[in-house]
């Protein structure tokens, strides 16, 4: 019976004790958008850097002037009243193009407000794939439709883990914790639920090996 007894409350706290390999799992299912946010970020921010940096792009007309790209893809493309709209002002167009670039990279870089930036950098891309990019065929050629669905996890998860988001999140949530505090809420909670379940059985172990030995 003490020897049963034993193996039940073992088996038990096994069960419910995290082994390395889960708590591995876990972690890299939080982080597994990491790597594609810092790469769609850091890109945006060099697109954003290198068109603000380059005098030839911020120009009208001209070999490689935002004014000339526009031109060319204006009958190719599926919007071709947004091209007539950035023509009417190429220069300012491509300006709030790099401007929309750097700040959307940015924050999702530092993951700032990540789902609108992330919703920003959707837009930016599809607004490129239905202009610039429609006529490459096949359509894989063109890299912006790639793009657009790039962002869509990150419109619809943001940046649970190393961001700013993560961090004001957590403040907001010690502040509007009860008295019991923080570590009862949310997975916290239930950690420390299931070790007091654990704690719990324990102890119904050892009164039983109590009983046993008395017996």
């Amino acid at each position: 019976m003490n020897t049963s007894t034993n193996a039940s409350a073992n088996s038990s706290a096994n069960a419910s004790a995290p082994t390395f390999t889960s708590v591995v799992r876990r972690r890299a299912a939080r982080h597994a958008l990491l790597p594609l946010r810092l790469f769609l970020g850091l890109t945006f921010v060099y697109a954003g850097l290198d068109k603000l940096t380059d005098p030839a792009f911020l120009s009208a007309a001209g070999d490689g002037s935002i004014g000339q790209q526009m031109q060319s893809v204006r009958d190719a493309s599926a919007l071709p009243g947004l091209v007539d709209l950035a023509l009417g002002d190429p220069v300012a167009f491509g300006f709030a193009m790099a401007i929309g670039e750097l700040a959307v990279g940015l924050a999702v870089v530092v993951g700032l407000l990540t789902r609108v930036a992330a919703l920003g950098g959707s837009l930016i891309s599809l607004s490129l794939w239905l202009t610039v990019s429609w006529a490459a065929t096949p359509y894989y050629h063109g890299n912006d439709l790639a793009y657009l669905m790039a962002w869509t996890p990150l419109v619809l998860t943001g940046a649970p883990v190393l961001s700013l988001d993560a961090v004001l999140l957590q403040r907001r949530r010690q502040r509007l914790a009860p008295a019991a505090g923080p570590e009862l809420q949310g997975p916290l909670r239930i950690r420390r639920l299931q070790e007091e379940e654990v704690r719990g059985v324990r102890g119904v172990a050892a009164a039983a090996r109590g009983v046993s030995a008395r017996v």
